[in-house]
């Protein structure tokens, strides 16, 4: 992934993934020969609508594709994504692990919000895949009700990516436990505590530490109610230093926020800081961008609080909630 990706938590992953086209399961013969295993990410889905299952796709895809050449795979919606939750789905890619030894890249729950909403989307503990796939290089979940991660030490692992409304703080504290000696790029979507975002400051002080993420270069802590407080955090991180990127979009930074980072640590070695959606004043939005010059600082989607008429409670909103 670079820097320059803002992914989307209603994309599909329909045309690809990981660099790859993607190849829908079970491959239609009109689209014309199957392609060879290891040129496509293969894409798991099965609809509530129309009848199908995850199961019947997961079984022709063991079936009708050469699995030691897969190398990335899809999973999109299951039948009631929304009520049903993925362990079995988690279950049985674990179980067949030695039938994907080349799998380096999963995708799991990538599904738009006309079939769930991303806080409706019942994951679970996708600790198994890790355990399983000790060469997995890269793992992106969507959807936090549910979710869980148990600490564990994984030597491959590049990238790992939550997009949620809501992470549960359990998850957050499992990845800040983690040894995670590969790891350069860690995003967590925080959101609200409506929807199940219960962490707090304290929970990603292990991640800002960076003792067990020696190769970090990215740092996602986005779409937070507490993006202030956790950019103060960040302002004296020792993590810091030896980041090339650095992200706390998405939320309800404020002036406070942004005055709490430009007061701590040099930024000026970073090659991006993105902030976008904030709250951040037009003053602020221009010294954070003058302060560093040599970066490039993406301070769009400027959001404006709401005042309620009767009680005058200001109202501010994270990118992505339900």
């Amino acid at each position: 992934m670079t820097d320059d990706d803002y992914p989307s938590p209603w994309d599909r992953y329909e045309e690809g993934y990981a660099g790859l086209p993607t190849a829908e399961v079970p491959w239609d013969e009109k689209n014309g020969p199957q392609p060879e295993a290891g040129s496509v990410a293969w894409r798991l889905s099965a609809h509530s609508w129309d009848g199908g299952r995850i199961a019947e796709h997961l079984d022709w895809f063991f079936e009708h594709v050469d699995t030691a050449k897969v190398t990335a795979i899809v999973i999109g919606e299951w039948e009631n994504c929304y009520t049903e939750s993925s362990a079995p789905i988690v279950r049985r890619l674990a179980d067949e692990a030695g039938r994907l030894p080349q799998l380096r890249s999963l995708f799991f729950g990538a599904i738009d919000s006309e079939e769930a909403e991303i806080s409706w989307i019942q994951q679970s503990d996708i600790t198994p895949l890790l355990e399983a796939y000790p060469k997995l290089e890269r793992l992106e979940v969507r959807g936090g009700s549910g979710l869980r991660l148990s600490p564990v030490r994984h030597e491959s692992l590049k990238v790992l990516r939550f997009e949620t409304g809501g992470l549960p703080g359990e998850v957050v504290r499992g990845v800040a436990a983690s040894d995670l000696p590969a790891l350069e790029h860690l995003e967590l979507w925080l959101g609200v505590p409506e929807y199940g975002g219960d962490s707090g400051v304290s929970d990603v002080g292990p991640i800002l530490r960076g003792e067990r993420l020696p190769v970090l270069r990215h740092l996602g802590l986005q779409d937070s109610e507490i993006q202030d407080d956790l950019a103060a955090a960040v302002a004296t991180a020792p993590i810091v230093a030896r980041l090339e990127t650095l992200s706390l979009s998405m939320g309800v930074l404020t002036d406070a926020g942004a005055e709490a980072l430009l007061s701590g640590q040099p930024l000026t070695h970073l090659r991006a800081l993105d902030l976008h959606h904030h709250y951040l004043s037009e003053a602020m939005m221009r010294r954070v961008t003058e302060a560093l010059p040599g970066v490039r600082v993406d301070v769009s989607e400027q959001e404006e609080a709401e005042v309620d008429e009767d009680d005058g409670e200001t109202w501010r909103y994270v990118a992505v909630d339900e």
